[in-house]
């Protein structure tokens, strides 16, 4: 499947199981604020890190989809574990838009650590993944850095739920026997990981641990994508006639959707409820 070449105007299409591409969506509005975006929550297939990769891809393929339907110019898989899933699927299916993915960021976590202990938080399906796998023992050779790797499962979920006392117990859970093990860096390798990361700092104050460094990849991705933009003369003019706008859609609910826009980003965009077909 091809796409047709679309106008600067056009959208830029976001797209995550759930809340966690806000973290991504933030960024992207600080670094191109005359942008319009379409933002997806595929809630209602929640969370992709237990499906199986073939599954993932299938989904991710029906919501890019979507959001090509819709205009979109170009495409961010703001979820690590449809990054590692499907991405070179997107990309074959539609070769001649601009596909921006996530990666846990373990290069920057290699040189920021001065121990070489990192660890990582991340899906089950990220960690199992071939590309992060081959990743992490090419920047292991290179650097001699020693990746901790914790599957954080349910941890979605509860960010999801929005009930902090769970997510800060899991977490106790997930970061301790890293910084038990003398990690001095942490990945956060879930798009949802930075929306909860006051309350991985307490945990990590909790514990006694000092000097931590938490990584996370949002602003890279931002970055990417307008350096993506830029190269295909699809940035939209800072003077553009009409304001920026941003529409959410949801696989669950559109109310619970909008709150979490409003607590999480702070602005209220309309929202609609959506199924998606898989082919």
């Amino acid at each position: 499947m091809t796409t047709q070449a679309h106008p600067n105007d056009a959208p830029i299409g976001i797209f995550d199981s759930g809340v966690g591409g806000l973290s991504i969506l933030r960024h992207i509005r600080a670094q191109l604020p005359h942008e319009h975006l379409l933002y997806v929550a595929d809630t209602g297939f929640a969370p992709y890190g237990d499906k199986s990769e073939d599954v993932v891809a299938a989904r991710s393929l029906a919501v890019a989809r979507f959001l090509v339907a819709r205009g979109a110019k170009a495409l961010v898989v703001a979820c690590n574990t449809a990054t590692i899933s499907a991405v070179k699927l997107l990309r074959e299916s539609f070769p001649d838009m601009p596909i921006v993915g996530v990666e846990p960021g373990l290069k920057p976590a290699a040189s920021a650590s001065r121990n070489g202990k990192i660890g990582v938080l991340a899906t089950e399906r990220t960690l199992a993944g071939a590309k992060f796998l081959q990743l992490r023992d090419q920047i292991s050779a290179a650097t001699g850095a020693e990746f901790l790797l914790q599957a954080c499962r349910g941890l979605v979920d509860q960010i999801e739920s929005g009930d902090a006392q769970a997510t800060t117990q899991l977490l106790q859970r997930y970061i301790a026997p890293l910084l038990e093990q003398g990690a001095d860096t942490l990945v956060l390798g879930c798009t949802h990981y930075p929306l909860v990361r006051v309350s991985i700092e307490d945990v990590i104050a909790g514990s006694g641990a000092r000097g931590i460094v938490l990584v996370d990849t949002g602003d890279a991705v931002a970055r990417q994508l307008v350096r993506l933009l830029d190269a295909g003369q699809l940035l939209r003019p800072a003077d553009g006639a009409e304001p920026a706008s941003l529409h959410a859609y949801t696989s669950a609910s559109a109310t619970a959707l909008a709150a979490a826009f409003n607590s999480l980003v702070g602005i209220d965009p309309p929202v609609d409820e959506v199924a998606f077909e898989l082919a």
